[in-house]
């Protein structure tokens, strides 16, 4: 994980980043008090993340429910009750210039800072540049937040049906991925991927005042 001293070497401005932030939730907040329908359809999704049920994990040849989605010519899946919800605006995301190839920004979600992560970086590529819809990773809250290319479909496959990893992948990268399928879609290990300090940073005011 960077600590503060890198961060300064890389230009990496946490405190003009809360500030964009702050205007952010702000604007927000003032166009909820004016809209009453918009602020119910926020508390009725709330409400509805609060409800949902995390999914037991599968047996091996059980059905898996899966969300497929694209990165960097690549097409990926990971299980459903890994994302909590999709964003599909960039409006309230603060780029961040000079920081770490995977960490692509911050945003609000929810009136919580929620870091933004690349895929690419963690399997020795180099970060796409282009804007797209962020998956909001967690079991039981929102923890992460994976840009992605585009949101494809949501299908069913059973784990035996997968193939090994690549045998390119080695170390800490093979542990990420559950398989490929015949048609080359890397099935990403939602636990291991939740679980990669490579990805996680500290995104406290404390650090950063």
């Amino acid at each position: 994980m960077p600590d503060d001293e890198y961060m300064k070497q890389r230009g990496l401005d946490w405190s003009a980043a809360y500030r964009t932030l702050a205007r952010l939730a702000a604007s927000t907040e003032a166009a909820l008090q004016s809209d009453p329908e918009q602020e119910q359809a926020v508390l009725d999704e709330r409400a509805r993340q609060l409800s949902r049920v995390a999914t037991p994990t599968a047996a091996p040849g059980h059905l898996l429910e899966l969300i497929l989605f694209h990165v960097d010519e690549q097409d990926y899946a990971l299980e459903t009750r890994f994302v909590r919800e999709v964003l599909r605006t960039s409006e309230q995301r603060v780029l961040l210039p000079g920081a770490p190839p995977q960490l692509r920004g911050v945003t609000l979600l929810h009136g919580e800072v929620l870091a933004v992560v690349e895929l690419a970086p963690l399997f020795g590529r180099p970060a796409p540049t282009q804007h797209g819809p962020v998956l909001v990773l967690g079991p039981h809250r929102a923890e992460l937040g994976l840009r992605v290319d585009h949101v494809r479909e949501v299908l069913s496959l059973t784990r035996d049906s997968f193939l090994p990893p690549p045998a390119a992948l080695s170390g800490q990268d093979r542990t990420l991925v559950s398989g490929i399928t015949r048609e080359g879609i890397i099935v990403l290990e939602g636990e291991a991927l939740l679980g990669d300090g490579r990805l996680f940073f500290d995104l406290s005011e404390e650090r950063v005042t």
